[in-house]
């Protein structure tokens, strides 16, 4: 299955990291993280195309043995592990689109074992590892915008509701286009909460492909 990562700008997992931490829009490389705002929210995640797929830089670690140039599957390269941010950072807005932008970068990379792995275990559920992977079966020139959401608070638990709009080229050449709701949640700072529970993940996605 043929596949191309739909990005100008290819900031290595380091980078990616360090974005929302220091609250610099990446502009320049067509996605874009903002400090929360009730009145504005978070601008969709742009990805200018390219046939060109990921290209390592300085400050990744080494390929795994067997790693090509990106064109494969779940090859587990680069590391798109989310890092939590600063405190102050990571129960906003910010945190959730820190976790939000990786999930998409991995989509775009055919990394679905990383993107699976920041679904929750509710999430888990729903999706196996197979059938997350297999949703993707069949398609080519897959990229992936993630519009801004809205943050809701309940019982001591934080939401945060956004949706991913993948576009793509189906088996058949024609069109796809997929609007999949998503929730992002995290435990507020409560007394006895594990750093796990602090993390942003993804508690619900919905993902329906057309007939």
């Amino acid at each position: 299955m043929a596949f191309a990562f739909q990005s100008l700008c290819r900031p290595s997992r380091k980078r990616l990291a360090l974005v929302p931490a220091v609250l610099v829009s990446l502009a320049g490389c067509g996605d874009d993280i903002r400090p929360p705002n009730t009145s504005n929210p978070v601008a969709p995640i742009a990805r200018p195309s390219t046939d060109s797929p990921f290209l390592p830089s300085a400050d990744d670690p080494p390929p795994p043995p067997g790693y090509t140039d990106g064109s494969g599957i779940n090859q587990h390269y680069p590391d798109l592990s989310p890092t939590m941010l600063p405190d102050d950072l990571e129960r906003t807005e910010a945190g959730a689109r820190n976790v939000l932008l990786l999930f998409t970068r991995a989509i775009e990379l055919r990394e679905y074992d990383q993107a699976w792995a920041m679904l929750d275990r509710n999430a888990q559920q729903k999706w196996s590892k197979a059938a997350f992977n297999a949703f993707f079966n069949g398609l080519s020139n897959i990229s992936v915008a993630a519009p801004g959401g809205e943050m809701e608070g309940a019982a001591g638990t934080t939401y945060y509701n956004s949706k991913a709009e993948i576009t793509a080229t189906g088996a058949d050449g024609r069109p796809v286009h997929v609007e999949a709701p998503l929730v992002l949640r995290r435990v507020n700072d409560v007394p006895g909460a594990t750093e796990e529970q602090l993390r942003w993940k993804i508690d619900r996605v919905d993902l329906v492909r057309p007939h």
